[in-house]
């Protein structure tokens, strides 16, 4: 039963199904029978754990399971004090109230990637950069977050869930590896 840690790139479906103007996973990955635990939007990149083991699939994507997820937000604007707090603590967005989380101001990351296409740059407009680790996974939950506190989202990146990351296992957007399981369920399952 393979776990593979795939990178998503930027406007890529988190799909296999064939997609009329966006690429798909399919574009990426030829291994058979495999599915995404969870998904990420067209617009976000980053991590995404797919497996062909459907107990091990539900696991991961359960609510009820809480596997942490942590993403790197370029925003506009600059966070103070009053924006972060917020963030940390339940919002609400309307159809739902967030759970506490983890959100911190963060230097620009070395490390990341160029985006195709880059970000758009407005002049007098700053961008800062956050690190949001959230237990819950609604759609389009941390957009709808930093929007909530007046910090619009310009580029969104998952670099972790659970044990593995993006750090642990470098792997640059459309590349992906096969890891254990085992570091997931703790059992084999």
């Amino acid at each position: 039963m393979p776990l593979i840690l795939f990178n998503k790139p930027y406007q890529v479906m988190c799909q296999f199904s064939a997609h009329p103007t966006r690429g798909t996973l399919a574009d990426f990955l030829s291994i058979p029978d495999i599915y995404p635990a969870g998904r990420l939007d067209a617009d976000s990149e980053g991590l995404v754990l797919l497996t062909d083991n459907g107990q091990l699939q539900h696991d991961i994507s359960h609510p009820q399971r809480k596997e942490p997820k942590t993403y790197v937000v370029q925003v506009e604007g600059m966070p103070d004090a009053t924006a972060l707090n917020r963030l940390r603590s339940p919002l609400d967005l309307g159809d739902f109230v967030t759970e506490h989380c983890q959100a911190k101001k963060i230097e620009p990351p070395e490390w990341l990637w160029p985006r195709n296409p880059p970000i758009r740059h407005r002049a007098g407009t700053p961008t800062s950069w956050l690190a949001i680790t959230l237990t819950q996974g609604k759609n389009r939950q941390v957009r709808r977050m930093t929007a909530a506190v007046g910090l619009p989202t310009l580029r969104l990146i998952r670099i972790a869930i659970g044990p593995f990351s993006l750090e642990s296992h470098p792997l640059w957007p459309g590349e992906w590896c096969e890891v254990s399981p085992l570091a997931l369920t703790g059992k084999g399952k």
